[in-house]
């Protein structure tokens, strides 16, 4: 496994991030403490969850699980570096939302901070991140929540998900005002086929020292090689996948993908994930495994080189928008 710190600061992470979005809802306990024992083994030190997974009547579980298998021993907390999320409700799906049980309000944060560290059955939590912007609640607010937490030694450092750029700016501009650390990093929606946080998160987190988090870099499988699995009958495509893949044009840039990759002798999934390994600012891409041998194939990304040739095919095939301003600008 290959490292890398995590933007400004001096924390040592992993160049591939275990995403446990999955544990509760597709794979059970069990499952899940072998695929966290693996991602150890395999020298995966950087794990991403949140409060709000389990979803539906199970919100919590999945730091349940997390927490489970910390309380086993082995190194397993000493060893892993934590980054959970703040700012959704709580409530079981469908539920009337208790005033202040959710967002970034001084006293949810301290809440929330207080039952993930139950669930995780940790003291501290390495990076502690909000979910969303929260439009109603000043960063001035949200800082001085933050120290506290820092000072008490309950959270070590922040990072933000799902930010525009905008935001990040304004977060880490306030919290130097104030004498805080700020944001350390930015967890957001980037892959070959979704490039737009190429014009103005990404920019922003590399000006004020974050390390880039994407998630979903396989596209819901889109980059999976899913045309493939089709035709072999080993899958259908689902969800997010098969709602793209309706579009005609978007299917033929699959296939185009797909072929391109099988041409040099590389599985599209990886590709992916490598592809993301090269891009300025990333700190590591976040893998959400299923099974073993869905993260057996996640950790051969890292070692893969990708070739000159192939790259400027990938960008032919998925053009990034450009630098900003000359992207929406002249």
């Amino acid at each position: 496994m290959k490292y890398t710190q995590l933007g400004r600061t001096g924390l040592k992470v992993s160049r591939l991030v275990l995403g446990t979005m999955n544990f509760g809802p597709q794979t059970g306990e069990a499952d899940s403490h072998a695929i966290m024992d693996a991602a150890l083994d395999a020298g995966i030190n950087f794990f991403d969850t949140a409060n709000v997974y389990g979803w539906g009547e199970n919100k919590g579980r999945t730091e349940t699980i997390i927490g489970n298998w910390f309380a086993q021993g082995g190194g397993r907390r000493d060893r892993t570096v934590i980054a959970t999320k703040v700012y959704g409700n709580m409530d079981p799906d469908g539920a009337t939302v208790w005033p202040n049980h959710d967002k970034l309000s001084a006293l949810n944060i301290r809440r929330a901070v207080d039952a993930s560290l139950k669930r995780l059955q940790t003291d501290y939590i390495d990076v502690y991140q909000f979910h969303h912007i929260d439009r109603s609640t000043p960063f001035e607010e949200i800082w001085q929540a933050i120290d506290v937490l820092v000072q008490q030694g309950k959270i070590l450092y922040v990072g933000s998900s799902n930010f525009p750029g905008y935001k990040i700016a304004q977060a880490n501009e306030i919290a130097a005002r104030r004498g805080s650390y700020g944001l350390v990093s930015e967890q957001c929606l980037y892959n070959l086929f979704e490039r737009r946080a190429e014009m103005e998160v990404i920019p922003a987190a590399q000006d004020y020292g974050l390390g880039v988090i994407p998630w979903s870099p396989l596209h819901g499988g889109l980059l999976g090689g899913v045309l493939k699995k089709e035709v072999e009958g080993a899958r259908r495509s689902s969800g997010r996948a098969a709602e793209t893949l309706a579009d005609p044009a978007v299917r033929a840039r699959i296939q185009a993908y797909e072929d391109l990759v099988d041409k040099h002798g590389h599985t599209p999934g990886e590709v992916a994930l490598a592809w993301l390994l090269t891009r300025p600012g990333v700190t590591g891409p976040i893998v959400g495994p299923r099974t073993a041998g869905q993260l057996e194939s996640a950790l051969r990304a890292v070692e893969l080189e990708l070739s000159e040739e192939l790259l400027a095919g990938l960008d032919e095939i998925f053009p990034g928008p450009g630098p900003s301003p000359e992207a929406f600008a002249w």
